[in-house]
């Protein structure tokens, strides 16, 4: 291995992605389990890697030197070997302080609680501590001499105004998942997540639908990635890398979701814009029809529309989970928030509106199947679009019109 990363499961990972744009070099990632450990260190048979979770800590002893922030915070997630010699160091700490910098979230003065007490909390807690942070709480899923429990927190620090999370809760495959109650603390003024897969994690929409500012943590494993490229290849590190790695792989994992009215052309230019960018395609009435073996008007006909919307619910849960997709929405399927939100953890939604006279009534869509059905789904759903959507495109043109239209609002 030349550079890469370790870890115990990195499936969620997109270090290698990050890598590739920042550097020229070969960039793997290695899942080791705990026991072999040692014997990846004791070959060192690699020029420089990043260490994720759980291994910030366990790498410690295996290295010659470390750096005076990794020994101060106790983790390293860089190691660089140097002619036999492997030297440790902590870039998550720049990491976060720009992840916080960029977002324009301030913890001078407030009251902060880091969730987990493992390597990137100890991260979160050296962080907190250089910018000002009147109160630094640890919180832990079991009692720590150095940290409350959940229950203790919710009790005992209901004043807290910035919340950290370092844990995986939330993290991929379990999306749905989120380490803690906001609606505890009243007087909480931003939430951050180190999670960056999905790209904005179910802790993160709790906060945005409290207007809480947040930042996800995209950003801080672009700068991180960036400070540890410049250790891997003596090079300089500098914020125009760093925003150059997170545009280009936000850009390469998001989602593009469209929504809209039945006959709006989202399937046609959802087909369309994904050729163009060479990405995956996926019709959420596609998927239903293959799953359930009828179209959705065989299954409103048959089980009623509360059975295709449970049905619509399932697929959507499973679509919002891929990344750099094209993903087309049946008309209705905003219309029930837990999709919204599932849709907005990994996706931009855009709402291709159709301008009503050039609707189309088909008797293929029973919910539409006349002009008078259209204009009265027209005039109650057009709020709610405009609500969930991100961004609204006037679809009165040609294909290649709106095709046109969606590439310049998102590129």
């Amino acid at each position: 291995m030349q550079f890469g990363l370790i870890g115990k499961t990195l499936a969620h990972s997109y270090s290698a992605e990050i890598h590739k744009s920042i550097g020229n070099y070969r960039y793997e990632l290695l899942e080791l389990p705990e026991n072999q450990l040692a014997d990846f260190f004791k070959k060192r048979d690699f020029s420089g890697i990043n260490v994720t979770i759980p291994y910030k800590e366990a790498v410690i002893p295996y290295l010659d030197e470390i750096s005076e922030s990794a020994r101060k915070i106790g983790a390293v997630n860089t190691i660089v070997n140097k002619n036999g010699r492997l030297l440790g160091y902590n870039t998550d700490f720049v990491g976060m302080k720009a992840l916080l910098e960029f977002n324009r979230i301030s913890v001078s003065g407030k009251k902060v609680a880091i969730l987990g007490t493992g390597g990137t909390s100890k991260t979160a807690f050296a962080v907190s501590e250089s910018l000002g942070a009147k109160k630094i709480i640890l919180v832990s899923r079991t009692k720590k001499e150095n940290a409350v429990t959940f229950s203790g927190l919710y009790e005992l620090h209901k004043d807290v105004e910035v919340i950290i999370n370092t844990t995986p809760v939330g993290m991929f495959p379990n999306v749905d998942d989120a380490p803690v109650l906001l609606d505890k603390f009243p007087g909480l003024c931003a939430v951050v997540d180190v999670i960056y897969n999905p790209l904005r994690t179910e802790l993160l929409l709790s906060a945005k639908r409290r207007g809480i500012n947040t930042a996800g943590g995209l950003y801080m494993l672009a700068a991180q990635a960036v400070f540890a490229s410049a250790l891997f290849t003596d090079t300089e590190a500098d914020n125009e890398k760093i925003e150059k790695a997170f545009s280009e792989v936000l850009r390469q994992k998001e989602n593009i979701v469209l929504i809209g009215m039945p006959s709006s052309g989202k399937s046609t230019v959802g087909k369309r814009l994904a050729s163009g960018l060479n990405r995956d395609f996926y019709d959420s009435d596609t998927e239903i029809t293959a799953k359930e073996k009828l179209s959705p008007r065989e299954i409103i006909e048959r089980y009623g529309e509360a059975y295709f919307r449970n049905a619509e619910k399932e697929v959507i849960k499973e679509l919002s989970k891929k990344s750099g997709a094209v993903i087309a929405t049946g008309g209705g399927a905003v219309l029930d928030g837990a999709n919204v939100d599932a849709l907005k953890r990994n996706g931009v939604i855009v709402f291709l509106n159709r301008p009503l006279e050039k609707l189309m009534p088909t008797p293929d869509r029973p919910l539409s199947a006349d002009f008078a059905a259209l204009e009265r789904l027209y005039s109650v759903r057009l709020p709610i679009y405009r609500a969930a959507s991100d961004i609204e495109i006037v679809a009165d043109g040609t294909v290649a019109d709106v095709v046109t239209k969606v590439l310049k609002e998102l590129f």
